[in-house]
This record gives structure tokens, sequence and C-alpha cells, in this order.
């Protein structure tokens, strides 16, 4: 008896189920071909690989809301960096990003009235200034201990209406 949902995830089945017919990347290893690791947020509407003019295998992508360098962000770019070929590191936030578009604050306040449940033992890590956050957030990859010192490390904004990439000067 199998405790997967498999009504639930019908779609995504037979999604996986068309994409096998035409699964071309078996040769592909676990290194990026192009050096690259790319922090980002995980909102759909980013292609990280295609806005970057890649394809599969050569990048390493981080998501998580936000785009924020946590310490999960680091201990995963120390695996990347000497094990997985990285060599430079985009931290890559985006315009219309939910996580600046609320306090701290506001949204506990918000799941706690809409669902009914408590969440200050979570730090969301909400953006008040997005430009100062991937500053910082720039400023802590290059400062980590146990990263390579000749690790290159950028940040630039995508814009989810045009589509470009901003480089910042951070």
């Amino acid at each position: 008896m199998s405790d997967f949902p498999a009504d639930t995830f019908a779609d995504v089945l037979a999604g996986n189920a068309s994409y096998v017919e035409s699964f071309s990347a078996s040769d592909l290893g676990g290194r990026a071909l192009q050096g690259l690791a790319i922090v980002t947020c995980m909102d759909s509407r980013i292609e990280p690989l295609a806005l970057v003019g890649m394809k599969k295998g050569d990048a390493k992508i981080l998501r998580n809301a936000g785009a924020r360098v946590t310490d999960d962000v680091l201990r995963t770019l120390v695996l990347a960096a000497y094990l997985l070929g990285v060599e430079r590191v985009l931290v890559m936030p985006h315009t219309d990003c939910k996580m600046a578009s609320a306090t701290e604050e506001q949204i506990h306040d918000r799941i706690r009235a809409d669902y009914g449940v408590e969440t200050s033992s979570v730090e969301f890590r909400t953006v008040e200034d997005q430009t100062a956050a991937l500053a910082y957030d720039v400023r802590r990859i290059r400062a980590y201990p146990l990263l390579p010192r000749d690790l290159v490390v950028a940040g630039a904004v995508y814009d989810v209406r045009s589509g470009a990439l901003v480089p910042q000067d951070v």
C-alpha cells in the first residue's frame, strides 16, 4: 500500500512522463560546467538558467524566499565551490518580490490572522531595502571564511517585467 498521494500529484506525474520521453541529459555530471552558482528567489517567474543564457548542467541554482544568503546557502556554496566546480556566485533577487512587500511582523500577523498559525519562531528574512539586503548578502559570501578567497561574487536584480538583469555595485 502506497502513501504517495498520486491523485493530488497526477499532473506532476503526467508531466514527468512527458519529460522522460524526450530526456537527454543523462550524460551530465554534477559539476557546474560554467563554474557558476546563482542564489535566487523561489518565485516561479524566474528561470535562472534561461535568463543568463545557460542550459542544464551549466550552473548550480540555490533558491529560497527572497534570494537571501542563509546559513544553508553558505553550506551549499562551500560544497559547490570545493566539490562541484563553482568559481563564481551571482546573488540575484528580483523586482516585485513578496519578501520585499511587507515587514517581518506583517507577514507573521497575516499568517496568524488568516490561518491561525503562530510563526514567531521563524525568521522569514523580509527585505525592507532590497539594495541594502543584496549588498549585505554579497558581503556575507565574500567574508565567509570557509569559501575560497578567489571565489568571485556579484549581485544583480532580475526585473520580472522586462526580463533584464540589472548588475549592482555592491
